[in-house]
Order: C-alpha cells, then sequence, then structure tokens
C-alpha cells in the first residue's frame, strides 16, 4: 500500500504565492512520473505539471512561467511552487505518482487534495 499525503495550499491575493507538497510512503520500489492535478467546480481534473524521474518536466499551458516543479527522489516527494497567482488558478490540487511497487506492479495513486484558493 502506498500512500501520498499533502501539505500547503490556501488562500491567496492575485499576485501572490503558495508553495505545495506532496510525500509517498508505503511499498515503494521505485516512483516514476509524479505530478500535480488540479479541479475546479464543475470541471473535469485537469493536468498542471509532471515530473520524472530523471527530471524531465512538463507543464499546462495556463501556468508555464509561473508555476515550477521539482522532486526529492531520496525523499519520495514532489513539491509545486506557483507564483503570480491568478483566480483563474482556484481549484482543488492533487498529487498524483506512478509507483513501482516491490513486487513490480506499477499503480498510480493520488494525494487527498488541497485547496487553493485565489482572491481577486
Amino acid at each position: 500500500q502506498v500512500q501520498l499525503v499533502q501539505s500547503g495550499g490556501g488562500l491567496v491575493q492575485a499576485g501572490g504565492s503558495l508553495r505545495l507538497s506532496c510525500a509517498a510512503s508505503g511499498s515503494i520500489f521505485r516512483i516514476n512520473t509524479m505530478g500535480w492535478y488540479r479541479q475546479a467546480p464543475g470541471k473535469q481534473r485537469e493536468l498542471v505539471a509532471t515530473i520524472t524521474s530523471t527530471g524531465s518536466t512538463n507543464y499546462a499551458d495556463s501556468v508555464k512561467g509561473r508555476f515550477t516543479i521539482s522532486r526529492d527522489n531520496a525523499k519520495n516527494t514532489v513539491s509545486l511552487q506557483m507564483n503570480s497567482l491568478e483566480p483563474e488558478d482556484t481549484a482543488v490540487y492533487y498529487c498524483n505518482a506512478q509507483v513501482l511497487t516491490p513486487y513490480y506492479t506499477q499503480n498510480t495513486y493520488w494525494g487527498q487534495g488541497t485547496q487553493v484558493t485565489v482572491s481577486s
């Protein structure tokens, strides 16, 4: 079993910054891609950013230049630094990890979700 525990988030004014963190624990042999997704009210969950185990990153066009994803492979953590936040960034943010277990099965896990609210 693998758990992803998120921290960070909250309420911020437009133009402000927030940092989200996510720590994975449990039956982990290796974590491949980690990422952040978000879901705004009435909308589908969408990709925000991903990072591979070798550090290659991918961002949604809407957050490029404002958000930075990073990870610490030794600690099995992934973070999302969010700068120049806009009201449109308001959503519940979820971390995601593709985990290879000691039994050589790969499963996808999700964090519990964290509310980010940006006021105008």
